[in-house]
Parts: C-alpha cells; structure tokens; sequence
C-alpha cells in the first residue's frame, strides 16, 4: 500500500512537532499519528538488539553512566529500529483523509523511500536555546533526568544527546534533499505552523 496519503513531521525533541501537527491535523481535517504515543507498545513488541539492551539498564546506567556520544549511537529509535512497526500502523489506518505523522523517530532516510513527493515531509531542527526553553515551559526538564542518582549530570548527556542528535538531522536531510526548517528562540508557535503549512502545502491540496 502506497503511503502517498501521509504528511511527515520529524525532527529533534523539543522542535515543536506534536503541537504543529495537532494544529495542522485539526485545520484541515487529517488523521494525526503520534509515534511517541505507541513507542512502549512498539519497544514491546520489538526484539531488535539496542531496544532490549536499553530496556535491561537502569535510569542510571542510561542516562549517567554513558556519553553522550554513546548514547547518541546505540539509543535505539535513533537507530531505527521498530520502523517498520510504524510503517505497519499507518498501512493500517483509513487512506482517507490523509495522515499527519510526527515524531522524532521519523529519520529522513527511512522515510525517503516512502515519499511520492519531497514537499510532503518535513525536519523541525530545535537550536539548543529553543530546545531548552521549550522543555522548561513544559516543565519536563527534569522529568527523565529526576529518575537518576545525578539529574544534573544525566540532563547534560541529554542535552548534549539532542544536540548531537539534531546535527545529525541537519547533515541527514541536506544529503536527503529534504525540506527542514531551523526552529529559533522567539519563533511563535503560529510561525512555526505555518512554515511547516508552507513546506507540506496542506493548503494546496487539502
């Protein structure tokens, strides 16, 4: 089944993808799929090397213990692993009236091969300013990091994580030739939203 009826919307934590996608889903109409919404399921279901290694360590031993470079190259949905559990979910749902998905487990070269049209996916790539501003407006700066023997130490490696992360996008989508947009300090949410409007041309053909 061709997945030419899905809007793609990845990218870094932080990026503001979920609630651009809720905004977008809502404006025109679409079904919106959240990839962090079935990550337990999936990484249940999963028996792919990096998910069970992660599922067998402590807080610590994740998120304190590590580099961030080393937690960069082994974290499992940054590997990929479970795509094709994602690919499933969306063959599953109703074609009609198009599909938004978003997450940052949606990595350009995995996606690439499902795209009938560049246009039709997007990167949001948070600057470390934004990234930290958002999580603080959350209030989930701590939320992972509060869950070891040294939060400020584990949210170091995450930050440092996500940023290694959000370069590795960047480089990935400029070798990809796909559209991503630098999310900055001070850039509103309705900003963002229609960028990401303009990039997926919802409004052309929705």
């Amino acid at each position: 089944m061709s997945l030419s009826h899905v809007f793609w919307i990845g990218g870094a934590s932080g990026a503001g993808k979920s609630t651009v996608a809720r905004v977008l889903s809502a404006r025109h109409g679409l079904h919106l799929y959240d990839t962090d919404a079935v990550m337990g399921e999936h990484a249940a279901r999963s028996t792919e090397a990096q998910i069970t290694a992660f599922k067998a360590m402590t807080m610590d031993q994740r998120w304190v213990e590590r580099s961030p470079q080393t937690m960069l190259e082994t974290f499992h949905w940054y590997r990929g692993e479970a795509f094709d559990q994602i690919i499933a979910d969306l063959r599953g749902l109703p074609a009609e009236p198009g599909i938004i998905a978003e997450g940052f487990r949606l990595l350009p070269h995995l996606v690439r091969p499902h795209l009938p049209d560049q246009a039709q996916a997007v990167w949001l790539l948070p600057t470390p300013g934004f990234r930290r501003a958002a999580f603080d407006s959350r209030g989930s700066t701590w939320r992972i990091a509060g869950r070891t023997s040294d939060p400020e130490r584990a949210l170091a490696n995450l930050l440092e994580r996500d940023r290694l992360f959000t370069e590795r996008l960047r480089d990935e989508v400029t070798r990809e030739n796909l559209p991503a947009i630098t999310v900055t300090p001070g850039m509103t949410e309705e900003e963002l939203t229609e960028q990401v409007s303009h990039c997926l041309k919802i409004h052309r053909v929705r």
